[in-house]
């Protein structure tokens, strides 16, 4: 059987961003924290890849890095007005551009090699060389628009990888499922007009971007899916949106690929957000995915903060495409089940999904 690929490499754990005490400039009463910077840090992805070691499932994998993504390949979704004034930074001393986007010294080399292995994951699976991939991309870039870098997010690593694809003819009409808990917006505006992507959003609703991410808001060829939930959704309900709402969707769209824009930062202990997902609701949305589309799947990592939690919450989903009997247990499966919503609460969740299916005609 094909292997599942990782892509990954150390060199995207060497970005870092400015002074930053989580979400505030460092200055005046705004105190350094001792853990440092932004909360979109190298250790939650370098502990998974260290459980991913430690439990014996990197080795049932196909490991690698890639070249970084081209001078072209960027072109194809950013303008060389953005590109130019990133370079330029990036070679200097570093700076901040857009929203909450700080980097210092050869962050543009960085980011272009995050843009790069997912680049590699969608050609591995399009091509057929892998079963699946999971690309370890840091920094993210679901938020990245065009000519506007925001949360965290410097260049549009997916949109980079799916335009690389069709440029070369491996894809025609792909479907991203962004299950990170802050909407999809850089994804959602660079394939606005662009009836052969499907883009899907599952997000806490006005977290972030505070003013995006509606369910009305469906694109000129109904071709954009927003998915907003209120806090505290919990398990169920993202398995009941997986059901009712996001394989409906991609059963009538038929895409030849599917890209899973992977954030884990819905999971109950993350500091960024208010939901109440587990190490089994990113096991069993994987599961759900990979049975609709045949195994045949990428991934590429957004967001996810905790620090102890993430690690458990990847493992998983990897674990789950590479159909490995590789367990890394909850370690605190007791303490997430305890906290989900009440029978009246799910009942009322369920009611803002059945809105959602009778708005969008599934």
């Amino acid at each position: 059987m094909q292997k599942t690929a990782f892509f990954w490499d150390e060199k995207c754990f060497w970005h870092f961003g400015g002074n930053y005490a989580l979400l505030s400039p460092v200055g005046g009463l705004v105190q350094p924290l001792v853990s440092g910077g932004l909360p979109e840090a190298p250790e939650t992805k370098r502990r998974l890849k260290n459980l991913m070691d430690v439990t014996g499932l990197s080795a049932e994998l196909a490991c690698q890095s890639s070249p970084a993504a081209s001078e072209e390949d960027l072109r194809r979704v950013h303008p060389e007005s953005y590109l130019s004034q990133f370079r330029a930074l990036s070679d200097g001393r570093g700076g901040e551009l857009g929203l909450r986007t700080p980097f210092g010294p050869g962050a543009y080399q960085i980011a272009a090699l995050s843009a790069g292995l997912v680049i590699a994951a969608v050609e591995g699976v399009a091509r057929g060389t892998y079963r699946n991939a999971y690309a370890l991309s840091r920094p993210p870039g679901h938020h990245c628009l065009p000519d506007w870098p925001n949360g965290f997010c410097l260049l549009a690593n997916i949109a980079i990888a799916v335009q690389a694809a069709r440029a070369k003819g491996l894809c025609h009409r792909v479907a991203v499922v962004d299950w990170d808990v802050h909407h999809g917006n850089g994804t959602e505006a660079i394939f606005w007009d662009d009836p052969d992507v499907l883009t899907i959003s599952i997000h806490q609703e006005h977290c972030y971007p505070s003013d995006t991410g509606d369910a009305d808001v469906t694109g000129p060829s109904n071709s954009n899916m927003n998915i907003p939930l209120p806090p505290g959704a919990g398990h169920a309900t993202y398995l009941e949106v997986m059901e009712r709402l996001v394989l409906p969707k991609l059963r009538s769209f038929a895409p030849d690929l599917v890209i899973v824009a992977c954030g884990f930062d819905a999971a109950f202990v993350d500091p960024l957000s208010r939901m109440l997902c587990s190490v089994e609701t990113y096991r069993a949305m994987t599961a759900m995915l990979m049975e609709f589309a045949g195994g045949r799947l990428v991934a590429a990592h957004e967001g996810g903060y905790s620090e102890l939690y993430v690690p458990f919450c990847g493992h998983a989903m990897i674990a789950e495409m590479a159909g490995s009997a590789i367990d890394a247990p909850d370690p605190l499966a007791t303490r997430v089940a305890g906290q989900q919503p009440n029978a009246g609460m799910q009942a009322y969740l369920s009611s803002v999904i059945d809105g959602m299916v009778a708005h969008f005609g599934l």
